[in-house]
């Protein structure tokens, strides 16, 4: 009995090794034997995947567990069988690899993250692509997702990176984006106290739909101190929220301001 106890771990062990280094070689488009081995693991490369990505909070210490890792991979392969998901940690995440067209599976994975999970965690989604470079595509927007969630304040611990392929198109063009932020918010390192406040307010403001009311409720201060502060940026910038055109650059140039970390990072 010991003796099979004992194979029954060893070969518990070969086939971690194996899952570990299929995903890492998956991930990073590394093709050797990769559709083979993807069988033996339940998926079929041909077809389209989704993927998704969980980071624990900033403070979880250790980071993913493999125990919750398995945990939640076998509640998935309880509710879509075992030809439908894979789950494994790498490089201090949680990925899901699951069919395109299973979008409740990505979705019962974020159920899991947030039961287990402590607070502060987050999950990016990719976009379900075709073929093992799909799966690769579609972990590196779900990880890009996170990462711009973290640059842009995001408060949202779901993000899926179909809502925000705009910043990648800023980002492409860096030039032009410095440019954008240096014109339209330089001028606000001249206020009092630092442009800080006012980026803030603009992002309140924006994420508010233009309601000064609910803007100052987000910032904890006054409605009048919103308006103050409008008032402001107006007389520094020469741009208005108010204005539709100059509305959306405003917006862009604090969007851009956030992505490269300005004013904290000084730009060419």
């Amino acid at each position: 009995m010991e003796g099979y106890e004992d194979a029954q771990r060893s070969a518990l062990r070969q086939e971690e090794a194996a899952r570990r280094e299929f995903v890492d070689d998956l991930l990073q488009g590394r093709v050797h034997r990769l559709a083979e081995r993807a069988e033996h693991f339940g998926l079929r490369l041909a077809e389209t995947y989704a993927v998704a990505v969980a980071r624990a909070a900033a403070d979880a210490g250790g980071g993913i567990a493999e125990g919750t890792a398995r945990r939640i991979e076998d509640a998935l392969i309880a509710r879509f069988g075992s030809q439908n998901v894979l789950v494994a940690v790498r490089d201090g995440t949680l990925v899901c690899v699951a069919p395109g067209g299973l979008a409740a599976a990505t979705g019962e994975f974020t159920h899991h993250v947030r039961r287990l999970f402590a607070p502060g965690w987050r999950v990016g989604l990719g976009r379900a692509h075709r073929g093992p470079g799909g799966v690769v595509a579609s972990y590196r927007e779900g990880a890009n997702a996170i990462e711009l969630g973290d640059r842009l304040g995001l408060r949202a611990p779901v993000l899926k990176a179909a809502d925000l392929l705009v910043f990648p198109v800023l980002l492409r063009d860096r030039a032009a984006i410095e440019d954008l932020v240096t014109t339209v918010l330089s001028p606000l390192l001249e206020a009092r106290g630092g442009p800080e406040p006012l980026l803030a307010t603009l992002e309140a403001v924006f994420a508010s739909q233009g309601n000064q009311t609910a803007a100052a409720r987000r910032l904890g201060v006054s409605t009048r101190a919103v308006t103050y502060r409008l008032e402001r940026i107006r007389r520094l910038t020469g741009f208005s929220p108010d204005d539709p055109t100059q509305r959306f650059t405003l917006e862009t140039a604090v969007l851009g301001a956030r992505l490269l970390d300005w004013p904290a990072q000084s730009l060419s």
